[in-house]
């Protein structure tokens, strides 16, 4: 933490001497929620700012961002850390915060996780390397809770069902300062929003056998368990006195285990959860996975300015207008995931993989291939590789999982290498990456990083 301290002071120190500044970001909840916590910083030190969202940082998108910076320095969030020689070669005055793996190439204001010895997969999001630069900046503590909001919104709590790392520090953190809570509880997605009856049938991950997809089944499972579904209005899970929520979960883990679902996966249903002190119960700002979904249903959709406008605080019109847009979203999620139960996956040696073409947006493709691991056709022995059409060719989106990492899975550069050799780019995290390839090359760029992930997993790499 030392050396990530001292990369944060200098980084700090050129925000104070420069003027007009450009917050450069990425299109998801993570990198909203570091543009958020970026632009808040900025905006108590008055200094004057502008923001540019991109889905990447590839050649066009350095080139457009150098003509519009001019002078002005560049602060890059939650992306940079695979461009540095082209930031130097385009004489871009930049700052770089970032937490995925960084390609070589020295630059004396760049902060990333990987180069002090932390993994940004796990240990810290773009959201909170943002954070930790906040810091210098001025009293900054409440924006702990976008900084775990993002976090989560990066899934960086999927390994142990917490977060880990800095991220714990941060979450420490605003605890202690009363922005933040959190607890043990059921981990299924709308605990503020959702009646109780779909928190169950809308849980995909992990998918539960005899439930999920099925309104009845939940409603008489509830009635069942003696928790009544409904008083005044359906009952969410935050309706539920403490005795409620543990029959409720005693009971879901015995229907789960009775149908054959393995216990590591019904232990999933169990951990961490992250609450906004600050944001009005029964609302999704309340809960930072609710939060991140709301993020990413702007960010995905193309109106990234809407969600940053409620990660700075509006609650008025932006957040109207992200509901609706989560509304848009949670549909293309549910045709995306039947989609892919529909048809299935190919199953090569090392990896499986569907192609949505353009039935699934290139946006959101990631998150379906993350989903699907709760489907029966997927199997999590393997990676799952989705690829879908974009405007720049075809869009790959690569997951794996705890298990496979210890195996020896680096997906960020089995995906980088397999793409280059094709005449793309890609990078990420070990276990979550990205890349775009040209359009026609698909089937060459399946089998060469089928054959980098084997040698990976099979202990040749």
């Amino acid at each position: 933490m030392e050396r990530f301290d001292r990369a944060a002071e200098k980084c700090a120190g050129l925000i104070r001497e420069s003027g007009e500044c450009l917050v450069v970001s990425h299109i998801d909840a993570d990198g909203l929620t570091a543009a958020g916590i970026m632009c808040l910083a900025l905006g108590r030190m008055g200094k004057s700012h502008d923001v540019r969202f991109v889905k990447k940082l590839d050649d066009d998108a350095l080139v457009d961002i150098a003509n519009r910076a001019g002078k002005r320095l560049v602060i890059f969030t939650d992306l940079g850390s695979g461009a540095i020689d082209r930031i130097k070669s385009l004489g871009i005055n930049a700052i770089v915060t970032d937490h995925h793996q960084p390609k070589p190439g020295d630059y004396e204001y760049h902060m990333n996780p990987h180069l002090v010895g932390l993994n940004g997969a796990t240990d810290i999001s773009g959201a909170g390397v943002a954070f930790l630069l906040s810091m210098k900046l001025g009293p900054n503590e409440d924006l702990s809770a976008l900084a775990i909001v993002g976090a989560v919104g990066d899934l960086q709590d999927m390994r142990t069902n917490a977060l880990v790392g800095v991220n714990r520090k941060i979450l420490e953190l605003g605890v202690a300062k009363g922005f933040l809570s959190y607890e043990k509880d059921l981990r299924l997605f709308g605990r503020q929003t959702r009646p109780i009856f779909k928190l169950l049938q809308y849980s995909s991950d992990p998918y539960v056998p005899g439930l999920s997809g099925s309104e009845s089944a939940c409603i008489a499972f509830l009635e069942q368990s003696g928790v009544p579904v409904k008083a005044e209005s359906w009952r969410r899970w935050i309706d539920l006195g403490r005795e409620e929520k543990t029959i409720v979960i005693s009971r879901l883990f015995r229907h789960c285990l009775a149908r054959g679902m393995p216990a590591k996966k019904v232990q999933r249903l169990i951990g961490e959860t992250y609450t906004l002190l600050a944001e009005q119960p029964g609302t999704e700002l309340r809960d930072a996975s609710e939060f991140s979904t709301l993020l990413n249903a702007t960010a995905r959709y193309e109106y990234s300015d809407i969600g940053l406008a409620v990660c700075m605080g509006d609650r008025g019109e932006a957040y109207h207008t992200a509901r609706d847009l989560l509304d848009v979203h949670r549909r293309n999620l549910v045709n995306g995931l039947n989609y892919v139960s529909d048809r299935g996956v190919v199953r090569l040696a090392n990896m499986q993989y569907f192609d949505a073409g353009s039935e699934i947006r290139e946006t959101i493709v990631g998150i379906i291939a993350g989903m699907s691991t709760s489907l029966d056709c997927v199997t999590r022995e393997v990676p799952i590789i989705g690829l879908a059409a974009s405007e720049q060719g075809i869009k790959v989106s690569a997951r794996g999982n705890h298990d496979l990492i210890v195996r020896g899975l680096n997906l960020a550069r089995a995906i980088s290498e397999a793409a280059a050799a094709v005449g793309g780019t890609g990078g990420g995290h070990d276990i979550a990456a990205g890349a775009t390839i040209p359009a026609g090359r698909e089937q060459e760029f399946l089998i060469l990083l089928d054959s980098k992930i084997g040698e990976q997993i099979n202990g040749k790499a």
